[in-house]
């Protein structure tokens, strides 16, 4: 049972801010605390039961909002023992002199800032915060209330150093290199470098959570330490499909073409959010072609390689596909265990060799749940004052190694393979060597290696008893059309995907 907040030692006031600090420094990398959640402010009601979350800029509140704010309202639940109203607004440029109600910043900070008094009042379930005035808020109402969010302004607002969108922590040297982003950061490197040249579109597709975002995020912040006064935006395709949506319904064309079409560099993400959006498509379209007359620079990230997308114009996909298209594959294990390793330095933990490889044997898919998985053995071990080792990452794993387990075997991918392929199960293992078995039977024995514990023997002993180094021709030769055939590492991608469902 969590004790409630007013029976810890500090007083409630502060005790609940700084406690939550805590699991949140415990949960989220030190490059990102620092970042976001420590410059908030906290403004503490006297019975703990309305916190008020002031950030320094609009970017900051938007990122907060939709990255951390369910997260900090869950824990400030749990914390205090019962349900908390949360409010998340933009700090007053001024405040006046009033008098000062305790106020948390970092767990190891305690400091006190002019507030009005913060008593809850039932007539007013939003918290009020003084020198805010009329500016816009978002709130979060725990315990099944709705959530408040900001209105959206009438155009979208000029594009300036302040509202890139861009997370100042997603960098190039924050990115770990390996053979399966290697050709990928060097094009992003030299966009970032010299805009407007080669490589114009930057089109980068993966599956999800390989890295595209961070490498997008690393030129946009690249060009700006180049050239702080370059007009740079980041934004997912969603929010483009909105802006679009917003201008014909308030005739306010022109304000769009002014917002898009003036820029230097253009980052956005997944642009299979298109699909079937025919005056989206149309809009981007007129932004893609005045930006490269222009020379100005387009990167873009999809799930697929621009000739697979569906229900996309067929002129945007020969503009996608006009400069230069680059897959991020999923890391292999050298890459895995440097990433863990490097992210484990961040939070000022030193991860063994032989814990960070275990780690990686067993998470395969992508930097975010390797990332996951991680936090997960990092807080097991902290919450249970015991050194990193194998026997923790286990007990800490032990659901996702569970599901892993039961999940994906060899039997699973050969039928998975079959099915894709529309061949016969059977035909895995019998004798049979025509192209449209031969090939597939090689693409079940590269995913069983990939995506399973079994050895090569054992592998072979279950595809019909054939020898370990015929399954080893079979992984080295699909490894390697992986990546000279897009068609090929597409399918890769939908049977990897499909396998971990």
């Amino acid at each position: 049972m969590n004790t409630p907040v007013s029976e810890l030692d500090d007083s409630s006031q502060q005790a609940l801010w700084h406690v939550c600090l805590e699991r949140l420094a415990l949960e989220i990398p030190v490059q990102q605390f620092a970042s976001w959640i420590r410059p908030l402010r906290a403004y503490v009601s006297e019975d703990a039961s309305l916190v008020s979350l002031l950030v320094p800029n609009r970017f900051a509140l938007d990122w907060v909002r939709s990255q951390y704010l369910h997260r900090i309202s869950e824990l400030l639940n749990e914390i205090n023992g019962q349900p908390v109203q949360l409010e998340l607004a933009l700090a007053p440029r001024s405040r006046p002199e009033v008098r000062t109600v305790p106020v948390v910043s970092s767990p190891a900070t305690i400091a006190s800032v002019p507030s009005a008094s913060l008593s809850p009042s039932p007539s007013a379930p939003v918290l009020p915060v003084p020198g805010i005035g009329g500016l816009p808020s978002a709130s979060i109402h725990t315990g099944r209330d709705t959530i408040q969010a900001d209105p959206e302004p009438d155009t979208p607002p000029a594009v300036s150093s302040s509202n890139t969108r861009l997370n100042p922590g997603f960098t190039f040297d924050a990115l770990i290199e390996g053979s399966a982003n290697r050709m990928a950061r060097a094009a992003a490197m030299h966009v970032a470098h010299q805009p407007g040249q080669l490589y114009n579109p930057l089109f980068i597709y993966g599956g999800v959570g390989l890295g595209k975002t961070h490498l997008v995020h690393a030129v946009g912040n690249q060009l700006l330490a180049d050239r702080p006064d370059a007009r740079v935006l980041y934004i997912h395709a969603e929010q483009f499909v909105s802006d679009v949506v917003k201008s014909y319904q308030r005739k306010t064309y022109d304000q769009l073409k002014q917002h898009y079409h003036a820029l230097d560099l253009l980052l956005i993400d997944d642009v299979q959010f298109f699909a079937g959006k025919d005056k989206t498509q149309e809009e981007f379209f007129n932004a893609f072609e005045a930006l490269l007359s222009r020379r100005s620079h387009i990167v873009m990230t999809s799930d697929t390689y621009p000739k697979g997308l569906k229900n996309i114009h067929e002129r945007l996909v020969s503009r996608f596909d006009s400069g230069l298209t680059v897959a991020i594959e999923p890391p292999e294990l050298e890459m895995r265990v440097a990433i863990l390793i490097n992210k484990a330095r961040l939070e000022a933990t030193v991860l063994p060799e032989d814990v960070a490889f275990f780690i990686a044997k067993n998470v395969r898919s992508n930097v975010r749940e390797l990332e996951g998985a991680l936090r997960k053995v990092l807080a097991f071990a902290r919450f249970n004052s015991k050194d990193v080792s194998i026997a923790i990452a286990r007990d800490a794993l032990r659901d996702l190694l569970s599901i892993q387990n039961r999940q994906i075997g060899v039997e699973n991918i050969q039928k998975t393979v079959a099915d894709f392929y529309k061949i016969k199960v059977a035909d895995m293992y019998s004798k049979k060597r025509p192209a449209n078995i031969a090939k597939p039977r090689q693409i079940a024995m590269y995913l069983a290696k990939e995506m399973t514990q079994k050895s090569l023997p054992e592998i072979g002993e279950l595809f019909g008893g054939r020898d370990h180094t015929t399954v080893l021709h079979a992984v080295r030769k699909i490894a390697q059309e992986r990546q000279q055939d897009t068609e090929l590492n597409q399918q890769l991608h939908v049977l990897e995907q499909t396998l971990k469902r």
